[in-house]
């Protein structure tokens, strides 16, 4: 019975002693923490998207506080969340361009042809790395919605056509869906954009094949650049490209080309 008690009043003693020498270790080796990091994480939009260039809300809010980072990175916050991590900081937020994201392909189900019949994991990832997607043209949109599972606001959704569509009023530019996409078919484009944008990133020069594969993609023809009144569309690339500084938003170019591959941004 001794031996029992001793053994509770020893292990009580050696508990007391560990507790008393972890308590001490704590105060003499702990890390101050910077308490503007916690103010700057919570008034942060929490969606860890990534957007501000770093691994989540947690390291934005400490390269922040450390003054590696602007105030006005939280492209998911916008404004509002700027301005209160300013007040924070005691620094001014300055204007942050709102960005929304823009899907530069229209091959839906009906205008670009398939492959074939796709049995393999259905993500794009996947697609694109076994057969290159599930259309002839490569350059289209595979549809199996990985940028849509990814997106933390809920601003993608797949439509009835098999492409993704960016609901804008949600969109916060945050930029995951650019970095899913396979494909490399999403931008981020200035919210109050105005002009016109194409809606296809086939780059080849091989014309008949690009008829053939997809009804509405990019033919090279150049009419849009030449019916521009304000020569601010540029083709070398392959794709129509709209010098925005120029551009007045009269919409001749998307009149006058055949494809109806360029379309005025603000009512794309």
């Amino acid at each position: 019975m001794n031996t029992i008690v001793i053994t509770i009043i020893v292990a009580f003693v050696i508990a007391f002693v560990l507790g008393v020498a972890l308590g001490l270790f704590k105060k003499i080796f702990a890390v101050k923490v910077d308490p503007k990091i916690e103010e700057i994480q919570a008034a942060l939009s929490g969606g860890n998207c990534g957007g501000c260039g770093y691994a989540g809300c947690a390291a934005f809010a400490a390269a922040v506080a450390g003054g590696e980072a602007p105030v006005n990175g939280c492209v998911a916050g916008g404004p509002d969340t700027a301005a209160k991590i300013a007040q924070i900081m005691g620094v001014a937020a300055g204007a942050g361009e709102k960005k929304v994201s823009f899907l530069a392909c229209a091959g839906t189900n009906e205008c670009a042809k398939s492959r074939g019949n796709y049995n393999g994991v259905r993500t794009c990832k996947a697609a694109n790395l076994a057969v290159g997607g599930t259309k002839l043209c490569a350059f289209g949109c595979v549809g199996f919605g990985d940028c849509v599972e990814v997106c933390p606001f809920n601003a993608l959704t797949m439509g009835g056509d098999g492409l993704p569509h960016v609901i804008r009023d949600k969109c916060t530019g945050c930029g995951k869906c650019v970095r899913e996409c396979p494909k490399h078919l999403f931008s981020l484009v200035p919210a109050d954009t105005k002009g016109s944008i194409a809606a296809c990133s086939n780059h080849s020069d091989n014309k008949p094949q690009i008829k053939k594969d997809c009804s509405v993609g990019c033919f090279k023809c150049g009419i849009c650049a030449k019916k521009c009144p304000e020569a601010c569309i540029d083709i070398s690339s392959g794709i129509p490209q709209v010098d925005y500084g120029k551009c007045t938003s009269c919409g001749e170019c998307v009149k006058a080309c055949p494809d109806h591959v360029l379309r005025l941004f603000q009512t794309a």
